[in-house]
């Protein structure tokens, strides 16, 4: 069959098991897969531990009915020698003969077989990856990508004469890196998609649709929920730690008490003191990775985003959000409902399959 009539091809890059963002991702790009919008072609996993992300990631997409995506593993993404961060657990992590061992000979072999500016490569990790791939194969690069689509942010669209990346936790793993993947995309005429932790921000998710998610009692699903519960009690104690604490892990130091109830809370102060689990007073939780799947499809793109041009050697790099009132979401209800619905029906066909 011809690729594009799959979908647009689209790489990705995650660093799945930090959180539950990437595996949402994911199972949003298998609805979008069935749907024959978007065809994942490979799924790179970055970020120490980067083989454990492996094993995670093709356990999910074989549950979620994606045995067919191939996936490689990257590198340690920018984390120092020996340092392994946290991943969650799961049943369905998996080790298996269908996994690359080097994430970079997969990438070049599947921009070698899709016609030339058809793939979108989506970021929602540490560009560590993307930036030796376009260092080592930049002709390949420029003449197969047709976008580069980033979960991060950037410095005001309203400075200097190009874009340059913020310090979003995706740029800080590799600052330098960050800063070379934008740099050569523009000089290369290759437009790029950023979607901010504001975009995030402007559309949060209630817990009880992961609730509700749970509910098809789906493997995945229940371990999302279950690991959302952790991840957030996890993330409120590094919150509560000194801003110099090793154990931060690469957290912003503006990631403090009164962010994580401002960002996890309507209102309210949680005390420094707070003993049991924090996932009860949670109100919304931020979805970033799925948001940038959806960002990868044009008419989502058009229905449900806003966004800023900087237009770099005639072309176009847009960024979603670009402030607290700025969150480039059109309509927070009609965009909840879209991805939502993108949910439930990746989980119940994958349990129909």
């Amino acid at each position: 069959a011809d690729v594009e009539s799959q979908g647009t091809p689209v790489i990705v890059y995650t660093d799945i098991g930090r959180d539950v963002d990437d595996e949402l991702a994911l199972v949003l790009l298998s609805a979008l897969k069935q749907k024959h919008i978007l065809n994942p072609v490979a799924v790179i996993t970055t970020l120490s531990p980067q083989r454990e992300r492996a094993h995670l990631a093709r356990g999910s997409m074989d549950a979620m009915g994606m045995p067919d995506v191939p996936v490689g593993i990257g590198s340690c993404g920018g984390v120092a020698e020996g340092v392994d961060l946290e991943i969650y657990g799961s049943e369905y992590s998996r080790s298996s003969p269908c996994i690359f061992e080097s994430g970079l000979d997969l990438v070049c072999r599947t921009l070698e077989s899709v016609p030339p500016k058809s793939a979108v490569v989506l970021c929602i990790a540490s560009l560590s990856d993307a930036a030796t791939c376009i260092r080592e194969h930049e002709e390949l690069f420029r003449s197969k990508v047709k976008e580069v689509v980033l979960m991060g942010g950037v410095v005001s669209t309203e400075l200097g004469e190009t874009l340059i990346p913020d310090s979003a936790y995706n740029n800080n793993c590799d600052i330098s890196s960050a800063r070379f993947v934008y740099k050569k995309c523009q000089e290369l005429g290759i437009p790029t998609a950023t979607l901010s932790r504001w975009a995030a921000y402007g559309c949060p998710i209630p817990p009880k649709l992961l609730d509700e998610i749970a509910k098809t009692e789906h493997m995945v699903a229940t371990n999302i929920r279950s690991v959302s519960k952790l991840s957030i009690d996890q993330l409120w104690n590094k919150v509560i730690l000194h801003p110099d604490d090793p154990r931060r892990e690469k957290l912003p130091n503006r990631c403090d008490i009164s962010w994580f109830c401002r960002t996890f809370m309507s209102k309210g102060i949680i005390s420094k003191d707070w003993a049991s689990s924090v996932w009860t007073l949670v109100k919304k939780l931020n979805m970033y990775d799925p948001l940038a799947v959806l960002l990868c499809v044009p008419a989502y793109r058009a229905a449900h985003f806003d966004w800023k041009s900087k237009i770099v050697n005639g072309v176009p790099h847009i960024v979603v959000g670009t402030s607290e009132r700025d969150t480039g979401i059109t309509n927070r209800l009609s965009l909840y409902n879209e991805y939502s619905s993108l949910f439930l029906f990746a989980f119940q066909e994958s349990l129909h399959k």
